[in-house]
């Protein structure tokens, strides 16, 4: 199937220990997977490709606070599977969504030019991938109102030390 104008709406970790009950729950994460959501929705009316990054901590190095693979804690929270159940997973293991994960060859295999980013952590995760060296190549926004952290001052710092470098983007 040919995507829409060659976009991908990426959605970086949008993990269970993010949530409330899981390892580390972040910041306004029930209005932020409302949002998702509500992205995911409309990306699949426009037929916008829909890919979930899923972080699994490096075992090599020992056992981590969170995100260690099997756990419940690792896996997509389900309500973001249920609202894209085709999508693309990638899985990664450091901030750089395209560092050591098969994310490019995949963008590249779909005919993909611009990335819509949201999800979690809005200073880390998503900064690191939206200011990528690999992502220089395509076109990127942000989804501001789709994004969270460990509180909103951080969040707002991140956006705006992004804003030099990618487009910032809402839900409205």
């Amino acid at each position: 199937m040919t995507q829409h104008a060659g976009k991908a709406l990426i959605i970086i970790d949008p993990q269970n220990d993010y949530f409330p009950e899981g390892k580390y729950p972040l910041w306004n994460t029930e209005l932020i997977l409302t949002n998702i959501k509500k992205a995911i929705g409309r990306a699949r009316q426009q037929d916008i490709a829909v890919i979930l990054v899923q972080h699994i901590a490096n075992s090599e190095i020992g056992i981590a606070p969170f995100f260690n693979e099997g756990t419940e804690g690792a896996a997509i929270h389900p309500e973001i599977t249920a609202a894209a159940p085709a999508a693309t997973i990638v899985t990664k293991s450091f901030a750089d969504s395209f560092e050591q994960t098969c994310l490019e060859h995949v963008l590249k295999e779909q005919g993909i030019t611009e990335l819509l980013l949201c999800g979690m952590m809005t200073q880390n995760c998503v900064t690191h991938t939206a200011i990528s060296r690999q992502a220089e190549k395509y076109t990127v926004s942000v989804l501001a109102d789709c994004c969270t952290t460990v509180d909103e001052m951080i969040h707002n710092i991140a956006l705006n030390a992004m804003s030099t470098r990618v487009r910032l983007l809402t839900m409205d």
